[in-house]
């Protein structure tokens, strides 16, 4: 099976997004004026189309007439958010490998809640990166995560829960050897990759990890 890709309506860092047969295209609410700068057709549309256009509202309108089973309109007091209920769809259909483009940047409390999906992903038996041109971002649950060697950039990793216990950095400029992050601590900013393979993991905890490429990596 190949990765669900959800599109939201967040900053998009990029020009073009390679999709296989195998993949499935979720445009997440106003992600779907993303839909033709990345030249790809999504195979569903779903959201409260608060944050489309007049013109994209009439698009999907006349969608909902001509292929109605590619449009999914959520009610707009709802508790789930328009991109978890994508998750939660692509969830359905069998996915566990998720990429989300254009969830960062805009809003502080979207960004956040993007980044809880990725936990949520997690506990629900799946994976899920937010990904965009400069870096990306992925959540790790009592587990370690390996890096290429040719990857280059800094990383940054920070406690979901009040404590990550077990915190092992291998192969990067600022090694930990069984450490314990907080939240209330920073020190997990802007660690470095060296040209060799890396490491992270954790015993006991959940950490956000942010990858940023150089610039020349773009």
């Amino acid at each position: 099976m190949g990765k669900c890709i959800l599109i939201g309506a967040g900053d998009l860092t990029m020009g073009e997004l390679a999709v296989t047969e195998e993949d499935y295209v979720i445009a997440v609410d106003g992600g779907l004026s993303y839909c033709g700068l990345l030249n790809v057709e999504p195979d569903l549309i779903i959201g409260d189309f608060d944050s489309m256009s007049e013109q994209e509202k009439l698009a999907v309108e006349q969608l909902q007439q001509t292929v109605p089973e590619k449009i999914c309109q959520l009610p707009q007091c709802k508790d789930d958010t328009d991109m978890l209920a994508a998750i939660k769809r692509g969830l359905e259909l069998g996915y566990t490998d998720f990429r989300i483009y254009a969830a960062t940047g805009g809003r502080f409390d979207h960004t956040l809640a993007n980044i809880q999906c990725l936990l949520y992903l997690k506990n629900h038996g799946a994976v899920g990166y937010l990904v965009d041109g400069t870096g990306m971002v992925l959540v790790l649950q009592n587990e370690a995560v390996h890096f290429r060697k040719e990857l280059e950039g800094t990383m940054s990793l920070f406690a979901l829960t009040k404590e990550a216990k077990g915190v092992n950095i291998r192969g990067m400029k600022y090694p930990l050897e069984n450490a314990v992050i907080t939240n209330d601590f920073p020190i997990g900013i802007s660690n470095e990759f060296l040209g060799e393979e890396a490491e992270v993991s954790v015993e006991d905890g959940e950490l956000v990890c942010m990858i940023r490429y150089y610039e020349d990596e773009v």
